[in-house]
């Protein structure tokens, strides 16, 4: 049976026209489907073992072995998170607008694999290390720091591995779920177990890369560790362009972004224009889908028809006037910043679970016998309670708030985003407590508790991400233009971008503010437990902001028509259907195995 797309049609996950990689329209008996959807899972796995590989262990080599404070390695950390989940935007974009999904995977991977490359070189070849230091000179903080020369391979190898990274990120599950045709109900159904598929690689790749993979790395070499992440990598590339004649590949349709733009530099190149006598005199005021409003008046200018723009053939060129449609597409963005800033700092508290709670994890007691369990591999109890929570999110807790809230939905987005925010504070000031206790017993009685005591933190966070996450990408889904639908994912990435980069701003002003007296490299005669309470405070103004925004947001479905309208599967775009989906990655069941 061979498959011809028509305009208005859906399939997998974009619009557009499908084909094969010839280019001719698609084979649904030879191309798609479970074989080719699982070939692609294969470089999810191996993104995640590369990237947590590096961020979850990745500021013991800074401050161990390059000398490296522990403020400065935190801040590299963070900005590299930070960096990769941005670049996700670029990767987003690209693929919308020009190269397509296949060809910016396959790009992004090689690029990941090259950066895992160097940076297998940047900590294997003894001259990109400064001389060892002994026990002694830590203690006097007289160890040599990694100089310049030193530190520029090092960063070279992070930096174009968060290129490659983000790429990845960005559309690895738009790709795998396009190997599925959502007109057909068997197809939809594998599109979902595809998607509970796709999570179960996240984690597994995520705790063999804290488990095994950080183990590699402090007891046999760094430059195994890495090496085994490059080859992991290269396998899967190898893999994915195996299967090249069996993809269906979605022609790129163009980028929500470029909207935005464009109505925002229309806007500001008319600023100077008169608002229109009534808004119907602006362009396509009658045939816009999405009622006008007169919140944020100064984009209708991007609207408004002067001589140039009323010419033939020019009401028509987006370049010289916007539609009402599109402003208002543009304004319901505008409208999701209130909350989408206040997500920011949940995720400035994820990123202190790869920076100052791995080092809270080196000075204190990680012996199970005569084993000691490596200081990164702690964060194992972070996925093991998201995926603890993302089962019971959905068995217990939603039928649980059904019941008491007579609604289908249980809990709205927004609530599940204050619970996240209210567990984030929560780890915080449990985080402190812990530090506190460790640092007295440290000082005064020269012991170390047991490290086991930051799985309290590590729960706290691992159970606030789980709701966290399906409530911000379920808020910015709904919330969204119908025609922006993919823009959720990118404001849902940015968020995570901001809230390392928040991190590194923190931790910059409080080691300069504090003349460098709460975050050292010698956690015994630092006070990271002010740090944590610092962020425990910022989370509290921050939730009472997000109650603020929240009690006042209204709901698309209660401004225009009825809340389900743009929900039923009959009206939906299919490249609604592909973000919608990847909600879905955070709700399935977690814990069935392969």
């Amino acid at each position: 049976m061979v498959l011809i797309p028509r305009d208005g049609e859906k399939e997998g996950a974009s619009d557009g026209a499908v084909v094969d990689f010839r280019g001719n329209p698609v084979d649904k008996s030879k191309t798609g489907g479970w074989l080719a959807a699982g070939l692609i899972l294969g470089i999810e796995l191996a993104e995640r073992i590369c990237v947590m590989g590096i961020s979850m262990n990745l500021v013991t080599y800074l401050v161990g072995n390059l000398h490296i404070s522990s403020a400065k390695s935190a801040t590299i950390v963070t900005n590299f998170m930070g960096t990769l989940n941005l670049l996700g935007l670029l990767g987003g974009f690209l693929a919308d607008a020009k190269l397509g999904r296949y060809l910016t995977v396959a790009l992004s991977a090689t690029i990941t694999g090259l950066g895992i490359i160097l940076l297998t070189l940047a900590t294997s070849i003894p001259s990109m290390r400064p001389p060892p230091c002994d026990d002694y000179r830590k203690q006097h903080h007289e160890c040599i720091e990694a100089n310049g020369k030193q530190l520029a391979l090092l960063y070279a190898a992070l930096y174009t591995t968060a290129l490659g990274g983000g790429g990845i990120k960005s559309n690895v599950s738009g790709f795998g779920s396009d190997q599925f045709d959502a007109r057909d109900p068997r197809e939809e159904k594998s599109m979902i177990f595809f998607f509970n598929r796709f999570y179960f690689g996240i984690s597994i790749g995520s705790l063999f890369a804290v488990i095994v993979l950080v183990y590699v790395q402090d007891n046999v070499g760094r430059g195994l560790g890495y090496g085994i992440s490059a080859g992991a990598m290269i396998i899967a590339l190898v893999v994915l362009l195996s299967g090249t004649p069996f993809y269906r590949f979605h022609k790129p349709q163009g980028s929500p972004l470029t909207v935005i733009w464009r109505v925002i530099f229309l806007a500001w190149k008319k600023r100077a224009y008169p608002y229109p006598a009534h808004p119907s005199l602006l362009n396509q005021y009658q045939e816009a889908k999405i009622p006008h409003t007169h919140r944020l008046k100064c984009l209708d200018k991007a609207a408004i028809l002067d001589e140039y723009a009323s010419a033939e053939g020019n009401r028509s060129n987006p370049w010289i006037v916007s539609t009402v449609n599109q402003v208002e597409e543009v304004k319901l963005v505008f409208k999701l910043m209130p909350v989408w800033s206040t997500c920011i700092l949940f995720w400035t508290v994820y990123s202190q679970m790869t920076t100052f709670t791995i080092e809270q994890a080196t000075f204190m007691n990680r012996k199970i016998g005569s084993f000691v369990i490596p200081a990164g591999s702690f964060s194992a109890f972070l996925f093991i309670t998201i995926l603890l929570f993302t089962s019971l999110n959905e068995k217990l807790f939603v039928p649980i708030a059904r019941k008491l809230t007579n609604t289908a939905q249980g809990l709205t987005s927004l609530q599940r985003i204050g619970i996240g925010l209210v567990l984030s504070m929560a780890a915080m000031i449990a985080a402190a407590i812990v530090e506190k206790q460790r640092r007295e017993f440290a000082v005064h009685q020269n012991t170390k508790i047991s490290a086991f005591w930051l799985v309290l933190q590590y729960f706290l966070v691992g159970a606030g991400e789980a709701f966290v996450y399906v409530g911000q990408l379920e808020f910015f889904i709904r919330e969204a233009p119908d025609r922006m639908k993919s823009m959720s994912t990118g404001l849902f990435l940015s968020t995570i971008s901001m809230g390392f980069y928040v991190s590194t701003l923190l931790v910059t002003v409080v080691d300069k503010v504090t003349k460098k007296s709460w975050l050292r490299s010698n956690l015994n005669k630092g006070r990271v437990d002010y740090f944590y309470l610092l962020l425990a405070v910022l989370g509290a103004l921050n939730f009472f902001a997000f109650l603020a925004f929240a009690m006042r947001h209204q709901y698309k479905g209660q401004q225009h028509g009825s809340p389900n309208d743009s929900f039923k599967k009959e009206h939906k775009s299919s490249n609604d259907i592909r973000v919608e989906e990847m909600a879905e990655i955070i709700r399935i069941e977690a814990k069935e195995g392969p």
